[in-house]
């Protein structure tokens, strides 16, 4: 945009800019969740059997684990305006091609189309918001970028449930493209075209070993949440993903231009975001995995049933977005973080004692009081993590959070899967994937998963009291001093 754009047309962009940016994360994020209830009739009109198709979902994550990182330095270079618009294309168009692919090799070659463009969608998006907006209104704008990822988690099932009994699984991926052509036409229309101050090197050593590391974490994550599959084997591959992570780690500290910059750690509250926030959301993003198992295996609901009850997350989810900015003005960040990360905690602990014989009003109250808690330290985290991080860092920083959320995503279902494993053991099942798992195991396994969210209350209770004071936290309490 022009230096001589109108203050009231540049006000109107930067409002804008969020919304846009969250209509495409909510595409990326709805396609990774939605497509698992509709593999059995894909299955059947490729001939194949649902195992052999889920290659297709393999692929697109692990697309995802290797071109995260490399897209700061690409936006860097050709500008976030280009990057981003390319993304929503080449996304829209994969799309697409998933809607017509014919074979399994024809889809799955798709979706690794589809992961190149959703690696670059996410982190540059976030990456345009957070250098567009005033730390006024910072926190506002943050918000309305979470919710995608709060949202499509829980209702992707559901969706894909629905369209795949009243329609074709083909319209999961068509129903793309009149939203990729809307969001393409408005980013050209309102994002500014930004780049890098200098043009650094591309670090290619660490492009190597960052993402080898994130796809054998993710592929052993992967493994980990197929109930048939072998727990050593994933185990194993997460092992070798942290490996190569340290390597990656101690690669980027030393080298002058590194793919990922870590020295944003060295800010207090963007570590707590991404290291005592990573393990906050290892165990709140447990409960997508495991809440759908219980309600069909424990309680002996259909995969719609099941779906039907999860919406009470996802209404838990957004009705909590209408309130976070103002809970966060009004008790601040480390109040927030601390205090709801311990709900968190106790209403995962609470949804795994949960029966077929609890008031069908109750469950749903348990439900909704995690997706409140789970909206409101999903905004507390992503909103903070950018408080104190320099204009010059905040494109390096928005890419190391979108790899952390990334991997803990598939953290939280694996550390779920294998909880799970380890309650069916105790009780005297076997581990190699031919376990029958019963009720009981299901509350252990939330047990453990909201033990790990509990256990990362004390990381924000290390947070300096005015944290996030500056860009409206604990606004209305010092107002009211």
């Amino acid at each position: 945009m022009a230096e001589t754009e109108p203050q009231a047309e540049r006000d109107l962009r930067v409002r804008l800019l969020p919304y846009i940016v969250a209509a495409t994360f909510f595409m990326e994020y709805l396609d990774t969740t939605i497509i698992a209830t509709a593999l059995p009739q894909m299955a059947q009109s490729f001939g194949v059997g649902p195992n052999e198709l889920s290659l297709g979902m393999t692929a697109y994550m692990l697309t995802l684990a290797v071109f995260i990182p490399i897209s700061g330095w690409v936006a860097d270079r050709l500008g976030s305006r280009t990057v981003f618009g390319a993304a929503i294309v080449i996304f829209t168009f994969a799309s697409i091609l998933c809607g017509y692919s014919q074979t399994v090799f024809e889809f799955t070659a798709a979706r690794v189309l589809q992961g190149l463009g959703g690696a670059m969608m996410v982190p540059v998006g976030r990456m345009i918001v957070v250098r567009s907006t005033s730390r006024e209104h910072l926190m506002k704008a943050i918000a309305t970028i979470t919710w995608p990822a709060i949202v499509a988690p829980v209702v992707g099932p559901s969706v894909g449930g629905f369209i795949t009994t009243y329609a074709s699984w083909h319209w999961i991926f068509l129903m793309n493209v009149p939203f990729g052509i809307a969001a393409f036409i408005a980013v050209m229309a309102l994002v500014n075209n930004e780049q890098g101050g200098a043009r650094r090197p591309l670090d290619v050593l660490g492009f190597i070993l960052s993402g080898a590391a994130l796809t054998s974490l993710l592929y052993g994550t992967e493994i980990a949440s197929h109930t048939g599959s072998n727990v050593l084997e994933a185990l194993g591959f997460i092992a070798g993903g942290i490996a190569l992570g340290w390597l990656a780690w101690r690669h980027m500290r030393r080298t002058e231009h590194p793919l990922l910059d870590f020295s944003n750690l060295g800010t207090p509250t963007y570590s707590v975001t991404v290291i005592t926030g990573s393990l906050t959301r290892i165990g709140i993003d447990a409960v997508p995995y495991l809440m759908p198992l219980m309600f069909q295996i424990g309680f002996g609901l259909s995969a719609f049933q099941s779906g039907l009850l999860l919406l009470a997350t996802a209404l838990g989810n957004l009705g909590m977005k209408a309130f976070t900015t103002r809970i966060l003005r009004r008790f601040g960040f480390r109040r927030v973080a601390v205090t709801n990360a311990a709900i968190a905690g106790c209403a995962i602990i609470a949804c795994g004692w949960l029966t077929p014989g609890t008031p069908l009003l109750l469950t749903l109250a348990v439900v909704f009081c995690y997706g409140l808690s789970r909206s409101m330290q999903f905004t507390t985290l992503a909103t903070l993590a950018y408080a104190d991080i320099s204009e010059a860092r905040k494109g390096s920083a928005s890419t190391l959070w979108s790899v952390a959320q990334q991997m803990t995503i598939g953290m939280g279902i694996a550390f779920g899967a294998l909880a799970l494993r380890i309650a069916a053991y105790v009780r005297g099942e076997a581990v190699d994937g031919s376990a029958h798992f019963v009720l009981g195991d299901f509350q252990w396994a939330f047990a453990l998963a909201g033990l790990v969210t509990l256990i990362s209350v004390q990381g924000y209770r290390g947070l300096a009291r005015d944290a996030g004071n500056n860009i409206g936290g604990g606004a209305r309490r010092a107002a009211g001093r």
